[in-house]
């Protein structure tokens, strides 16, 4: 028996393995589960302005496939030739709006993978770190991080000098436009802040003579 000969029975043997009932059930059981608790850490760390419940749920039916499409690229030579093939000629064009989003799917697709390879234990141990890893780091930002927030006041032109000296107490504030016209003025300023945005609109609100406040996280 030659190289060649030796190269093409490994690979037959790769092959030959077969699907099972009880494989392809157990298999998508786990990728249900490991995909709910990816879901949940989503959920849970979501720091987004609208949730989107269709971006979830293609989550989990991401793992699900993958997890279909390699169980079948595993058990048959051919299959798996022609899957190649038909993955090569797809494009995705959804614009993925969020970094963490983008993460996500690469979860999701690696969850489809490793479960549908068959290595049950180290998608299960490689899910919980990964997820406990990700919760941990979360909060701990949550803690430290002193977010940007855009401060949009309009006022009478009498109170003038009672509005810039509140706006230079602001952390780090920016001046990003400034409106003035006979009947009253308007400062919009960027500024940074550890969660108190609400006192700090009430600060403004409390000056006789403040039209208008609004409070916009940008980050």
């Amino acid at each position: 028996m030659n190289f060649t000969e030796i190269i093409k029975n490994s690979v037959l043997e790769e092959f030959s393995g077969g699907l099972s009932v009880e494989k392809v059930l157990i298999s998508l059981a786990i990728t249900l589960l490991l995909s709910l608790f990816l879901i949940i850490v989503y959920k849970v760390t979501y720091r987004g302005v609208s949730f989107s419940t269709s971006y979830v749920f293609s989550l989990v039916l991401l793992s699900l496939v993958t997890t279909v499409m390699i169980m079948t690229i595993t058990s048959n030579i051919v299959l798996s030739l022609g899957m190649v093939g038909a993955l090569s000629i797809v494009r995705f064009r959804t614009a993925v709006k969020d970094p963490v989003d983008t993460a996500f799917m690469y979860w999701s697709i690696s969850i489809g993978i490793i479960t549908g390879a068959g290595f049950y234990f180290v998608a299960v141990l490689a899910n919980l770190i990964l997820g406990f890893i990700y919760l941990i780091i979360t909060f701990v930002w949550k803690k430290i991080e002193i977010r940007p927030y855009l401060l949009t006041v309009r006022f009478r032109p009498d109170v003038n000098s009672e509005v810039k000296t509140e706006l230079k107490k602001l952390k780090a504030m920016k001046i990003k436009s400034k409106s003035v016209t006979k009947s009253y003025s308007e400062y919009t300023v960027e500024f940074k802040n550890g969660g108190h945005e609400i006192d700090i609109a009430e600060k403004f609100r409390k000056i006789d003579g403040v039209l208008d406040i609004a409070v916009v996280s940008i980050g």
